[in-house]
């Protein structure tokens, strides 16, 4: 994981999760897994608080391993007060579908934070698929949808030595709103229809979508 990611993940949780720090919180991670070392579990394995990391195989820092990446059967409905994930949406190929399952499982009014790239080279995990700009993490939170806390685009340098300045992270930062007993409904029905529609054309690989952390 490059340094500036950490530092926005850590800003986050600051910012929105500061206040809350002696209520018991469910926080997910998703893409999870250190594949070069580091993760983002210092920051929210913090009693009362309980982390759990969420990635597509078995490995270090992951406690749920998803069998498909666009249904978390797994992970029940209403159940997160929070999720984030960093360096892993360009890697997923129908990653509106892991946005769908993101809003599925977090309770009304619990939060998420997306950090994802808008630069640097091709690095495939096993694919590398998409760049975000604040723009697109606009439509995401729509498209969810999230009510925006904040959403933003790392402009210049961070001056950290490892290279984090070559990949530009763009964060969303959103909160889950609370909907009528129809409107949940409505929603489910929506998100059924969409992964149907979205993988049954092609086929979709539902083996794919994990994330990485990159050096």
């Amino acid at each position: 994981m490059h340094r500036s990611s950490y530092e926005k993940m850590t800003a986050f949780r600051d910012r929105h999760l500061g206040d809350r720090k002696a209520s018991p919180l469910l926080i997910y991670d998703l893409g999870s897994c250190e594949v070069s070392g580091g993760s983002y579990r210092p920051l929210f394995d913090l009693p009362p608080w309980r982390y759990r990391g969420i990635d597509l195989a078995p490995g270090k820092n992951v406690d749920v391993v998803l069998r498909d990446p666009y249904h978390w059967r797994e992970i029940p409905p209403d159940s997160a007060d929070a999720v984030v994930s960093g360096q892993a949406l360009e890697h997923v190929e129908f990653f509106w579908l892991v946005v769908l399952e993101i809003w599925r499982i977090l309770k009304p009014g619990g939060l998420c934070c997306i950090i994802a790239p808008s630069g640097g080279p091709e690095h495939r995990y096993p694919v590398d698929c998409w760049r975000f700009f604040p723009d697109g993490m606009r439509v995401l939170a729509r498209y969810a949808p999230f009510e925006v806390l904040e959403i933003y685009g790392q402009q210049g340098a961070t001056g950290h030595s490892d290279g984090s300045d070559l990949w530009q992270d763009a964060v969303l930062a959103g909160r889950k709103p609370a909907l009528p007993a129809a409107g949940r409904i409505l929603q489910a029905v929506r998100r059924y229809l969409i992964r149907k529609c979205t993988l049954s054309p092609g086929g979709g690989d539902e083996k794919r979508g994990g994330g990485d952390r990159r050096p």
